[in-house]
């Protein structure tokens, strides 16, 4: 979820110095879903081995657990658009061009997978940590401008670029992806440039973690709105998911994107249900219900139904899935691009002054 600028509430309310940030749902879930602090316990419990039973938890219900979370938050932002007021209007192109070259560019790969369906993936790996970063910036201008309306330009610029530096570290770093997908190798195997590269990957590393520290003390002096200490926290465990790992532990990498997904699923529901419930009188249960099993239901279709049909077609399922979750990814990353444009959109402006869902 990609965010512009959100409404500017409250403009006159005092903030204490170290800003918690106004909670969507209640603090204990804001930090720890939506902020992402409960993966940080978790990750941390896996990489360090000390917790083996977690492990075994996870890897047992892995299936589920993807399902229910990364499944379900990728159909999220197709039930989004087709259930946004004027989203057939706003977003014409996306509704009803989209999807089917979606159609083309899997058809494409998947008839010819050396030449063009290794690039397809490798434009998905790029692409993602970057939807991660815009994710991450977007959840933390939300509670900065829940708030404070003092946020100016500067103000948002240092903190999308502390979100950006992972996906910059990523990009430098991560094989058949980034630098070394767009790169010719006998480039990258310069020595000068395989010492450049890895000294700046070096740099980005350290700086995706003092980035956000920096700013926030930046913010804490010259009269300036604070930076809530959820927006760091989100800033921050989205640097923990794509720096310290570098991808080599799967079960470490897919609990990263069921929390990812996880946090997007919390603010695209929050946003669902406060459109239906001030449309009129209804218990916020009931279009959050059926929003979730919308999801859940096309989630089903990509993921598990897309696939055998390949299968069937005589393509194997391996590749058939990898493509398919490849194309998915790019057309859920567009998608998110236009729909959480916030600026153009004064429902999500209302969202974002709420004090609760």
């Amino acid at each position: 979820m990609s965010v512009v600028s959100a409404a500017a509430p409250l403009a006159g309310v005092r903030r204490p110095a170290l800003d918690p940030g106004r909670a969507f749902v209640n603090p204990t879930f804001d930090y720890l879903v939506i902020g992402g602090g409960l993966s940080i316990v978790v990750l941390g419990a896996l990489q360090s081995g000390a917790f083996p039973s977690l492990a075994q938890l996870l890897a047992k219900n892995l299936w589920f657990i993807v399902f229910v979370a990364n499944s379900a938050h990728f159909a999220a932002s197709t039930v989004r658009l087709y259930t946004k007021p004027g989203a057939l209007r706003d977003f014409r192109f996306l509704a009803l061009g989209l999807p089917f070259l979606a159609f083309a560019a899997l058809a494409a790969a998947i008839t010819a997978p050396s030449l063009l369906g290794r690039h397809l993936v490798s434009l998905y790996l790029t692409w993602s940590p970057y939807h991660y970063a815009a994710q991450a910036y977007g959840i933390a201008v939300l509670y900065c401008h829940r708030s404070s309306a003092r946020w100016d330009a500067t103000g948002r610029r240092l903190l999308r670029l502390s979100c950006l530096l992972p996906f910059l570290y990523t990009f430098f770093s991560l094989p058949g992806a980034g630098f070394s997908w767009l790169m010719p190798e006998a480039v990258r195997t310069q020595p000068a440039m395989a010492a450049a590269v890895t000294a700046l990957a070096g740099i980005l590393r350290v700086a995706s973690f003092a980035a956000p520290v920096a700013l926030f003390f930046r913010q804490q002096t010259g009269g300036r709105a604070a930076l809530p200490l959820i927006s760091l926290l989100a800033v921050v465990s989205n640097a923990i998911w794509l720096v310290p790992f570098g991808y080599q532990i799967p079960l470490v990498m897919i609990t990263v994107t069921v929390f990812h997904g996880l946090q997007y699923l919390a603010i695209v529901m929050i946003v669902h249900v406060k459109e239906r419930t001030r449309a009129g009188n209804v218990a916020a249960w009931r279009p959050a219900a059926a929003f979730y099993g919308a999801c859940l239901v096309l989630a089903y279709l990509l993921f598990h139904l897309w696939p055998k049909a390949y299968v069937l077609a005589g393509f194997s399922y391996a590749q058939s899935y990898l493509l398919i979750v490849s194309v998915i990814n790019v057309h859920h990353f567009i998608v998110d691009a236009y729909i959480w444009r916030l600026r153009r959109d004064p429902s999500y402006a209302a969202v974002a002054g709420s004090a609760s869902p």
